[in-house]
Order: C-alpha cells, then sequence, then structure tokens
C-alpha cells in the first residue's frame, strides 16, 4: 500500500516532480525516435524540422494519454508495479494516437507495416525500463 499522500498533490495539479518526470518521459521518447531516424541515415542535425516532425506526434500522444492513463497520479511513481501497469497503458495508447496523427495529412510521414511494432516496442521497453529504475528509487528514499 502506497504512503499517504499530501492534499495538494490528490487535488488534481501536476506537481514539480510529475513535470520532471514527464520532461524526463518525453525526452526518452525523442531519443528512440532520434535514434530510430539515425538508423535509417535521416540526420536530425541536417533536417531538424523533419525530426521535430517525427517526435511530435508521438509527444502528443504522450502527453494526451499519460495522464489519462494515470500515470501521474499520486502514488504511481513510488508503485512498481503501478508504474509499470500505467506506463503500458499510457504508451500503447500514446504510440496509436502517434501513428494515426503521423498517418494524418496534419503531419508529414507514413507508418509502413513494421514501424508500428518497433516504436510500440521499444517505446514500451524504454518506458518500462525507466520507470521502473525510477519506482525502485523513490520506493527506497521512503
Amino acid at each position: 500500500m502506497d504512503a499517504p499522500v499530501r492534499s495538494s498533490e490528490s487535488a488534481g495539479a501536476l506537481g514539480g516532480r510529475d513535470l520532471a518526470l514527464g520532461a524526463i518521459d518525453l525526452a526518452l521518447l525523442a531519443a528512440i525516435i532520434t535514434a530510430g531516424q539515425l538508423s535509417h541515415g535521416v540526420d536530425p542535425l541536417a533536417e531538424p524540422l523533419a525530426a521535430l516532425e517525427t517526435i511530435a506526434p508521438f509527444a502528443v500522444g504522450w502527453l494526451v494519454m499519460a495522464p489519462l492513463a494515470g500515470l501521474y497520479a499520486p502514488g504511481v511513481g513510488r508503485s512498481l508495479a503501478r508504474a509499470v501497469r500505467a506506463t503500458t497503458v499510457a504508451w500503447v495508447a500514446a504510440a496509436n494516437v502517434g501513428l494515426i496523427l503521423r498517418a494524418s495529412p496534419l503531419f508529414d510521414g507514413t507508418a509502413t507495416w513494421p514501424f508500428p511494432l518497433v516504436i510500440t516496442g521499444f517505446g514500451l521497453l524504454a518506458l518500462i525500463g525507466w520507470r521502473g529504475v525510477y519506482a525502485a528509487y523513490a520506493r527506497s528514499r521512503r
């Protein structure tokens, strides 16, 4: 069972820790997508708009779905089981939102067959790994 939380945390507003976690989540997603671009011969420094246009749909998906999935709810970050569950729900939903946006006229890009599996799989592994490490750290700090 999680420790009681302060009333300001349960009011629903994101605190500084949540914003920092969210920033790390987004940075990790951007790094994964950038690594994918590099592996396909795209230089994000030479083509920064193309790089951002690839990252943006997934960042939008994450920003919408992670809070809806309860990833930033009080106590989630300190519980490994809750963190893994919420991260899995958030990322699978966010990846689908990102794929839908990427295939829409709003963004220049396509999603050929293996891409949905790769982005969902690598994103899930990276996010669960990072969130698991953070949950272990946060729990040890109690």
